[in-house]
C-alpha cells in the first residue's frame, strides 16, 4: 500500500512538471481590440483624472462622458478612419487630439484650467480684419470670406452676417445718435430744454418752445454734463469699464463696431435678480454682464459648442440661453419698463424649456452653412443645425415680420351695410408685438371702396389715432382711418409729451394694446354699402419703426414694412 502512495504521488508531481512546462510555451493571448471604438482617460493639468468631462469626436453627435477614473470610451466609429476627439469639463478650456484611429485603447487628453477673473485691462480684439498685427488679426481672418478665394464665396460665416446686423451698427446708427445729441441727420439741434420753477419741487423742464426751431428730443438736451447709461448696451467695450462715463457720439474706431464679436465672446454669464429672473433694475447691458476677459499672454472666447479645439475656448451654457440676451432687451428708467422683450418671452409659453424656443431659436436662425470658420483655418465641415447665423434679424427684417402675427379677415352684407370683422393673433412671436423700443407701431388699416375706387363711408368701428399721422393718407398719415393702432405709449411726467422716445426722463405709460405671445385682439367695422353694390375691402397690416412726427423732426427714412394684406370681394 505504501509502494502504491509513493506511485501515485510520483505521478502527480510529473504532472505538475509537464502542465507548467506547457503553459510556460504556450503563446500569451491578447484580446482582439474593438476597432469600432476609442478607449482613454481625461485628466486636468496637474494629471488628475476627470469625472463627467464630455468627450466628442469633433463636429459630430459621437459623444460620452468620463466616468469617476476619468476614463471614456466612444463607441460607433468607423475602423480605421481617424478622427479628431476634443474634451471638455466646467472650469477647463476645449482640448482635443487630431489622426486618433479606432481600435486605440490608450489616448490620453489633458485640459487646462481657464481663468475665472476678469482683467480690465484687456485690449479687445477687432472683429474685422486687420493684416500684420499678429494676434490682434481680427476675428474676420478665420470667420469670413471677404479676402477667400472665389469657391469659398459661397459659405456664410460669423463676420459676413455680423456686419449686416444690427448689432454691429449699434454705435453709429443714425436714428440713435440723432435721439442722443438732440439732433437731426444734418446735424441741425434742438434748443436746450428749458426749465421753470416750483417752490415745492424745483427746477423742472418745459416743453418745447414752438416759436422756435425743433428737431426732436435728446438725451444731451436734457442732461448735458452726463454721459448716461446709452453706451452700456450701444458701445459696451468702451463702456465697460466706465459704463456712465462714455458719450456714444465721440466714438469711431473699434468702439464703433457696436456690439463687437469679441465682446460677446466673452461673456460668462449675465446677472439676474433670482426672485424675478429678470436683470436688476437700472443695470442694462455691462452693468449685468459677467465677463471673463482674460490676462495678458493668454486669450478666452466662450462659445455655444463643447468642441473647438485646439485653442483657449470654452464652452458656456448661458450662450445657447434667452437670458444671454437679457441685459440689452430689459430696461427701466425712473420705475417705468420699457425695453422688455425678455420679460415678455420670459412670461410666455415660449419660456418652457421642454416645449418654448429661445431667442436665439428665432434670432439667430440655421440658414444651411456647415462651416462657421475657414477650412483651411481649421473649420470643421458640421451639421448646419448647429450653427448659429450672426445676421440676427430684428425689428427691419420683412421676412420676420411677416411671420409674426396672422391676419383673419371676413366680410358680410347685411341691408345696406357692409360688415368686417379682423383678428390679429400673435401665434408666431415669443413676446409683444411690436417689442422694446416703444417708438415702434403696428397699424391696422380697413378699408372699403367701391367699383369707382371711392371709400365707403365708415359708420360704426374704431380709427387710428392721431399719433400715426394727421395729413394725406398717401403720404403715410393715416389717423382718423377706419382701423387701429398697436403700441405701447409713454408720457413725460413733467412736459405732458405723448407720445414720446424721451424715456431718458421719467414718464408713465398711458396705454398698451400690443399683442403678447398667443394673443388675439378683434375689431369690426360697419361701413355704407355703395349705391351699385359692388365693393371690395382691403386689410392691411403695417410696422413701423418710430411716430411719424418724430420721424419728420429728425430726417429719417424710414418706411413703412408691410407684415400681412388681403382684398375681400363684398359678396
Amino acid at each position: 500500500m505504501r509502494r502504491l502512495q509513493f506511485l501515485l504521488i510520483g505521478y502527480l508531481c510529473l504532472a505538475a512538471i509537464w502542465l507548467s512546462a506547457c503553459q510556460a510555451t504556450a503563446p500569451e493571448v491578447t484580446p482582439t481590440p474593438d476597432l469600432g471604438t476609442i478607449r482613454g482617460v481625461v485628466r486636468d493639468e496637474h494629471s488628475r483624472p476627470l469625472v463627467s468631462a464630455t468627450v466628442r469626436v469633433k463636429a459630430t453627435t459621437l459623444e460620452t462622458v468620463t466616468d469617476l477614473d476619468g476614463r471614456f470610451v466612444l463607441t460607433g466609429l468607423v475602423p480605421a478612419q481617424p478622427v479628431f476627439v476634443t474634451a471638455w469639463a466646467p472650469g477647463y478650456y476645449i482640448n482635443g487630439l487630431e489622426a486618433v484611429l479606432p481600435g486605440s485603447s490608450d489616448v490620453e487628453i489633458a485640459l487646462h484650467t481657464h481663468h475665472t477673473d476678469d482683467n480690465p485691462d484687456y485690449a479687445w480684439l477687432p472683429s474685422t480684419y486687420r493684416a500684420g498685427q499678429g494676434e490682434d488679426q481680427g476675428c474676420a481672418q478665420c470667420h469670413s470670406t471677404a479676402d477667400s478665394p472665389p469657391s469659398l464665396t459661397g459659405i456664410s460665416l460669423p463676420v459676413d452676417e455680423w456686419l449686416l446686423d444690427a448689432h454691429a451698427q449699434s454705435a453709429n446708427n443714425p436714428r440713435f445718435l440723432s435721439m442722443y445729441t438732440g439732433t437731426d441727420l444734418l446735424g441741425d439741434r434742438s434748443p436746450d430744454t428749458r426749465y421753470a420753477y416750483s417752490r415745492d419741487y424745483g427746477s423742472f423742464p418745459l416743453p418745447p418752445d414752438p416759436d422756435q426751431p425743433y428737431y426732436g428730443p435728446g438725451y444731451k438736451l436734457d442732461f448735458p454734463e452726463t454721459a448716461g447709461n446709452c453706451a452700456a448696451c450701444h458701445t459696451p467695450a468702451a463702456a465697460v469699464n466706465n459704463p456712465y462715463g462714455i458719450d456714444p457720439s465721440t466714438f469711431s474706431s473699434l468702439p464703433a463696431e457696436g456690439i463687437s464679436c469679441d465682446f460677446c465672446h466673452k461673456v460668462w454669464d449675465v446677472r439676474l435678480n433670482p426672485d424675478s429672473g429678470l436683470p436688476y433694475p437700472n443695470m442694462p447691458g455691462v452693468l449685468s454682464f459677467e465677463f471673463r476677459r482674460p490676462p495678458d499672454g493668454h486669450q478666452f472666447f466662450a462659445g455655444p459648442l463643447d468642441d473647438v479645439a485646439p485653442g483657449e475656448d470654452t464652452y458656456a451654457p448661458i450662450q445657447r440661453q434667452s437670458q444671454y440676451c437679457a441685459a440689452c432687451h430689459f430696461g427701466e428708467f425712473w420705475g417705468t419698463t420699457i425695453y422688455n422683450s425678455f420679460g415678455e418671452w420670459l412670461a410666455s409659453p415660449f419660456s418652457d424649456p421642454e416645449t418654448g424656443q429661445t431667442c436665439q431659436d428665432c434670432h439667430m436662425p440655421h440658414l444651411g452653412t456647415d462651416h462657421f470658420a475657414l477650412p483651411d483655418q481649421g473649420g470643421a465641415a458640421r451639421d448646419p443645425q448647429t450653427i448659429f447665423s450672426h445676421r440676427m434679424p430684428g425689428a427691419s427684417d420683412e421676412t420676420l415680420l411677416q411671420n409674426a402675427v396672422a391676419l383673419e379677415a371676413s366680410v358680410r352684407r347685411e341691408g345696406q351695410q357692409i360688415l368686417v370683422d379682423v383678428t390679429l393673433t400673435n401665434d408666431r412671436t415669443g413676446h409683444h408685438v411690436p417689442t422694446d423700443s416703444p417708438l415702434r407701431q403696428m397699424l391696422l388699416l380697413v378699408q372699403a371702396q367701391g367699383s369707382d375706387g371711392a371709400a365707403l363711408e365708415l359708420i360704426d368701428g374704431p380709427v387710428l389715432p392721431e399719433w400715426s399721422g394727421v395729413g394725406d393718407p398717401q403720404e403715410g398719415y393715416y389717423a382718423g382711418l377706419p382701423g387701429v393702432g398697436y403700441a405701447k405709449i409713454l408720457m413725460e411726467i413733467w412736459t405732458g409729451l405723448s407720445p414720446t422716445g424721451a424715456y431718458w426722463n421719467p414718464t408713465r405709460i398711458v396705454s398698451d394694446n400690443r399683442l403678447p405671445a398667443f394673443g388675439s385682439d378683434s375689431s369690426s367695422y360697419t361701413f355704407a354699402a355703395p349705391a351699385d353694390g359692388t365693393a371690395t375691402v382691403k386689410v392691411t397690416l403695417l410696422f413701423r419703426r418710430a411716430f411719424i412726427t418724430l420721424a419728420e423732426q429728425k430726417g429719417w427714412d424710414v418706411p413703412d414694412i408691410l407684415m400681412a394684406q388681403t382684398v375681400l370681394p363684398v359678396p
